[in-house]
């Protein structure tokens, strides 16, 4: 899987303006919980949405980023999180266990 590394509030925008096009994908990850390492390599093993574009948020180093995502798609700050951003908005939300690429997977079409 190749991660696109989210440390900038201008990738939000372009985030929003790609979504136009496509579903993209956002993980939240911090890099001090073992659930959200055990969630993200739970996601990692199962991809098989090569067409989409997918973000990495490293919370620990980027946490402002992560509060100007609940701002801009109207979700409250999780850790791990996973949304799928489609026509600018955030139309899938998951965290912790619930993350999976089962449940994922439809809102990606």
């Amino acid at each position: 899987m190749n991660w696109n590394q989210l440390t900038t509030e201008q990738q939000l925008d372009e985030i929003i303006e790609t979504s136009a096009e496509k579903p993209v994908v956002i993980f939240k990850h911090s890099t001090r919980c073992s659930i959200s390492s055990t969630a993200l390599s739970r996601l990692e093993r199962a991809w098989d949405a090569d067409q989409t574009p997918a973000f990495y948020l490293d919370l620990i180093a980027y946490r402002p980023i992560s509060g100007l995502i609940a701002e801009k798609f109207d979700v409250e700050h999780q850790s791990p999180q996973v949304l799928v951003i489609d026509q600018g908005k955030c139309t899938y939300s998951a965290t912790h266990w619930d993350i999976s690429m089962d449940e994922l997977k439809p809102f990606l079409a």
